[in-house]
């Protein structure tokens, strides 16, 4: 028994004076406590029409929303949109709501379509749209690299456009106002997301519209985010 004592003894020595050897030779091992991930916070502001509020769906449908949820962000994101405004109405409403923040991690512009449904001027479109995109700039700090231009979704390959006009001609017509407003966006070099082919695809697939017959469903805006989010983790790094 006295010799088996022995020996175990003699074992546990070699253990440790190889442990040694090792720490010596290789460093003693670091433990490595690797962090739980925390809840990402960033502060948006979404600037547009109905496309950005969501008209026809829950809220947490829109795209502002849905991309909130992507990042798992805390902060709830900042909307000045109104269902049926143009261009000069979202200049109003974003005098009247004065914000005093300044520094927006994310600023999203998406307006023009009731410019275009109303047949108001290219000219005065441009004009106007120029002044909200330096808005929009102002309110991300100035930084160019937090703005993300949204072109207009082609409202007429809805039932409501089917029903109410010429697709085709609905179709040119947003075409040329997405010309001018990509036009703009590019000159001031601010990243430019189209989504308008996304929204096309409602032609053929009924559930990218909402249950009135005209603006997107959650899925549409589902495609939107899939495109928004890339740009956004690009520019939120």
């Amino acid at each position: 028994m006295k010799g088996f004592l022995i020996l175990l003894t003699l074992v546990a020595s070699a253990c440790t004076k190889s442990v040694t050897d090792a720490q010596q030779k290789y460093g003693t091992p670091t433990t490595i406590n690797t962090p739980m991930p925390q809840p990402k916070t960033f502060s948006y502001l979404a600037l547009g029409d109905s496309y950005t509020i969501g008209e026809a769906v829950p809220q947490e449908q829109s795209f502002p929303y849905l991309l909130n949820k992507r990042f798992s962000n805390t902060t709830a994101p900042e909307i000045i949109a109104v269902t049926g405004w143009t261009t000069g109405d979202l200049k109003r409403g974003i005098q009247q709501r004065n914000l005093q923040k300044h520094d927006y991690d994310i600023v999203t512009l998406l307006i023009g379509v009731n410019n275009q449904y109303r047949r108001y001027s290219k000219d005065e479109y441009r004009t106007e749209f120029i002044e909200l995109l330096n808005t929009a700039i102002s309110y991300a700090g100035g930084n160019k690299a937090r703005v993300v231009v949204l072109s207009i979704p082609d409202w007429g390959v809805t039932p409501f456009g089917k029903n109410s006009g010429d697709p085709a001609a609905i179709a040119a017509d947003i075409d040329a106002f997405n010309a001018i407003n990509k036009s703009e966006t590019t000159k001031l070099g601010v990243t430019y997301i189209d989504i308008t082919p996304a929204s096309r695809r409602a032609a053929y697939d009924t559930d990218l519209v909402a249950s009135d017959g005209l603006h997107p469903s959650g899925k549409m805006y589902n495609l939107w985010v899939e495109q928004l989010q890339p740009v956004a983790e690009e520019k939120l790094k």
